[in-house]
C-alpha cells in the first residue's frame, strides 16, 4: 500500500487528520507510535507566522519520531502565505506543506479562508502556485465536497489545484454548510480520484476500524484520514491496520483499564514536557473524557477531571478509575 506524496514515501494509508486543540506534538507522536503513517499538525495561521508569534512558532515544531508529518497552514493572501512558508521551512523539519481549504468555522470562513476558498477556485489555484514556487517540500491541500449543496465543486476544484501543482489532495465528503453533521458523501471522493493523477486522501465518517478498508474499496482513494474517531483512541490506527491485513481485532480494540490508564499518564507526561505541567493538566481534562468514554463510571470521572491541576490530582483519578473498574 506504499505510495508517494511528492518525494515523501508513504508506507501505509493511515493518516491522522488536523484537529485544533488535539493534534499537538504530543498526540501526533502518540498516534505515530500506534500506527499512523502520516500525521497533520493543527491548522496554523500563515499571517501569525509572518508576525513571528511565539505561540505559533511553538506549533510548527516537529519531532523526528512523528515523521512523516504534514504542517497545515491557512490564509487567503498568496504573498503572505508564501512569506510564511519561507519562514517555516527554515525553522521546522516537516515533510509536507498542507493548505487548509476545508475549515468550516465562521471566523475562518468570514476572512475568506478555509472552506470559503471553495467558492473561489482561481484564488485557491493562485495560492497553491505561489507556495509551490517557494516551497522546498511537497504542497498539498485539504478540501470539501463544496461550499453548500448547491455548489458541489470538488471535482473541478481539485483539477484546478492539480494544475497549480499540488502533490496530493485530501477530500472531506461534506460541504461547508454541513460542518460535521449529516452523512459524508464518499461518492465525491471517488469522483475526485477518477479525474486527478495525484494521490487522494479520503476523509469523513470513518468511525470504525472497518470503515478504512470500506472507504478505500468504495472510492479507490490512496489513503484515509481519520480525525474525531481517534480522540482518546490512538489504538484506532493499529487496529485499522489489522483489518487491512485481514487480521482479527479483539473487542473494541482498546486496552483493559490498566493499559488505558498507562496511556493517560504517558500522554500527560509528554504534554507536560511540551507545555508545562499546569497547561498539560488543563488540556488533559478533555483527553481523559475521550479516553474513558465507554468505560465504567466514565461520566463521574469527567466531572472529577475538571479540577485537576497537577500530577498528584491526575494519579488520584487514575487510581479511582482502576479501582472502579476492578470493583
Amino acid at each position: 500500500m506504499s505510495f508517494k506524496i511528492g518525494n515523501v514515501e508513504m508506507k501505509g494509508p493511515l493518516v491522522l487528520g488536523p484537529m485544533a486543540g488535539v493534534t499537538d506534538r504530543s498526540y501526533r507522536v502518540i498516534c505515530a507510535e500506534h500506527g499512523a503513517d502520516l500525521v497533520y499538525t493543527e491548522m496554523i495561521s500563515a499571517k501569525a507566522i509572518t508576525m513571528k508569534n511565539r505561540n505559533t512558532y511553538a506549533m510548527i515544531q516537529i519531532e523526528e519520531s512523528e515523521r512523516p508529518a504534514a504542517l497545515q497552514i491557512f490564509g487567503s493572501e498568496p504573498d503572505v502565505m508564501a512569506e510564511a512558508v519561507q519562514i517555516i521551512q527554515e525553522k521546522s523539519n516537516y515533510d509536507i506543506l498542507d493548505v487548509n481549504m476545508g475549515c468550516p468555522v465562521p471566523k475562518v470562513v468570514n476572512n475568506h479562508e478555509g472552506s470559503s476558498l471553495m467558492t473561489d477556485p482561481e484564488l485557491a489555484g493562485k495560492i497553491i502556485e505561489a507556495l509551490v514556487r517557494v516551497s522546498d517540500r511537497p504542497v498539498t491541500a485539504k478540501i470539501r465536497a463544496g461550499f453548500d449543496a448547491d455548489h458541489i465543486n470538488a471535482v473541478e476544484f481539485a483539477k484546478r489545484l492539480e494544475q497549480a501543482g499540488v502533490s496530493a489532495i485530501a477530500v472531506h465528503g461534506r460541504t461547508r454548510e454541513q460542518f460535521y453533521a449529516g452523512k459524508a458523501d464518499w461518492g465525491i471522493i471517488k469522483k475526485v480520484k477518477d479525474v486527478v493523477k495525484v494521490p487522494v486522501i479520503g476523509n469523513g465518517d470513518v468511525k470504525e476500524f472497518t470503515d478504512v478498508k470500506k472507504m478505500m474499496d468504495e472510492t479507490g482513494c490512496d489513503a484515509v484520514m481519520i480525525a474525531r474517531a481517534v480522540r482518546g483512541n490512538p489504538w484506532f490506527f493499529e487496529n485499522a491496520k489489522r483489518v487491512l491485513n485481514g487480521e482479527a481485532v479483539l473487542g473494541n480494540g482498546k486496552p483493559e483499564i490498566v493499559g488505558l490508564c498507562e496511556m493517560i499518564r504517558h500522554h500527560a507526561l509528554k504534554l507536560s514536557e511540551e507545555k508545562g505541567e499546569r497547561t498539560a493538566m488543563c488540556e488533559m481534562r478533555k483527553h481523559i473524557a475521550w479516553y474513558t468514554h465507554g468505560y465504567k463510571n466514565s461520566a463521574a470521572f469527567r466531572d472529577r477531571t475538571t479540577k485537576i491541576t497537577n500530577f498528584k490530582d491526575l494519579d488520584e483519578i487514575i487510581t479511582e478509575i482502576i479501582n472502579a473498574e476492578i470493583d
